[in-house]
């Protein structure tokens, strides 16, 4: 029998901020079982490139990652960010250990092709390192990956957050009956985005297909429930999207 593990991503709007970051790693603290925790870091990215001179470009919410921008999100997300987190978690007694994709070869990938967008130093991720991952999580240490990972000639690439929990959770099924938990601003997947508490409890694919065709899910959400899925096809046994105050409550929508 695998031993439980809950792989939690949280964005960079929640680990940014001292007074939410504080309560998220309370919160993350009551997790029971083995951990993982990946995160985000864009709007310090954003403000520290500003600082710099340095422009930032979005498309269809993604990050466009050109050489300098690199050398931002790699310090923000890799250094800023992480080592709040890992020392944040230390305060509290959780053994925590922050982590790129480039450190112990962990999660490769390849830089993504240039097709109507050229996304820059942005990477797809192509393997993770999950024997290695276990290995650490079966001593006892939490892992806290930022969202970046590398090519293995070199090169640092800028990996979504979503990505990485994703694939990092599906790796992590063939060793642990993995739960991955997307947390972001709302208490789940809304009925109606105008009521905070219209959350559905429990969806599958045809209610998902129902609800993309009545608009009622629509925008980021699809690509977030279309991971989900994938996720659960590959062996993680179940998917929650809640917010991160909720992740120890049993809150959210369960993807099934």
């Amino acid at each position: 029998m695998k031993d439980k593990l809950t792989l939690v991503k949280v964005g960079g709007k929640i680990v940014e901020e001292p007074a939410t970051l504080q309560q998220l790693l309370d919160d993350f603290s009551k997790i029971e079982g083995f951990k993982v925790l990946v995160h985000g870091g864009g709007r310090s990215a954003t403000k520290l490139a500003a600082g710099l001179g340095i422009e930032s470009r979005m498309v269809n919410g993604r990050r466009i990652t050109d050489a300098e921008t690199l050398k931002v999100v790699t310090m923000v997300y890799g250094g800023l960010v992480n080592k709040n987190i890992v020392a944040g978690l230390q305060a509290i007694g959780i053994n925590a250990l922050g982590l790129t994709g480039a450190d112990m070869n962990l999660i490769r990938s390849e830089k993504r092709p240039v097709a109507e967008v050229d996304y820059g130093y942005v990477g797809d991720v192509k393997e993770v390192n999950a024997g290695l991952l276990a290995s650490l999580i079966g001593q006892g240490i939490v892992p806290v990956l930022a969202p970046l990972t590398h090519d293995k000639q070199g090169n640092m690439l800028n990996t979504n957050a979503d990505t990485i929990a994703g694939e990092a959770a599906k790796a992590l099924a063939q060793y642990f009956d993995v739960t991955l938990m997307f947390c972001f601003e709302k208490k789940g997947v809304l009925r109606d985005e105008k009521d905070d508490d219209s959350v559905i409890p429990q969806i599958d694919r045809e209610l998902f297909k129902q609800y993309v065709n009545e608009g009622v899910i629509q925008g980021g959400m699809i690509p977030k429930l279309e991971n989900s899925f994938q996720a659960i096809d590959a062996g993680v046994k179940e998917v929650i999207i809640t917010m991160a105050s909720d992740i120890h409550t049993g809150g959210g929508t369960r993807v099934c």
